[in-house]
């Protein structure tokens, strides 16, 4: 099955729970869920931005 946005906020949000309490305070990954699964990078990017912006995690997305 191919994930949803609201799967990939609430992923998200684990993501950001996880982090919060394990003291992570960096994140780097691709453009998720924009490949195979088909998912919109713009859409995507504005849940990662939602998601994380009362944080001061940082995120670098890398593309190849």
């Amino acid at each position: 099955h191919k994930p949803t946005y609201e799967d990939m906020r609430k992923s998200l949000e684990a993501m950001k729970t996880h982090c919060l309490n394990n003291g992570v305070t960096d994140i780097s990954m691709p453009k998720i869920g924009c490949g195979l699964d088909r998912l919109e990078w713009d859409k995507v990017s504005a849940i990662l931005g939602e998601v994380f912006e009362d944080t001061d995690i940082k995120i670098t997305v890398y593309t190849l």
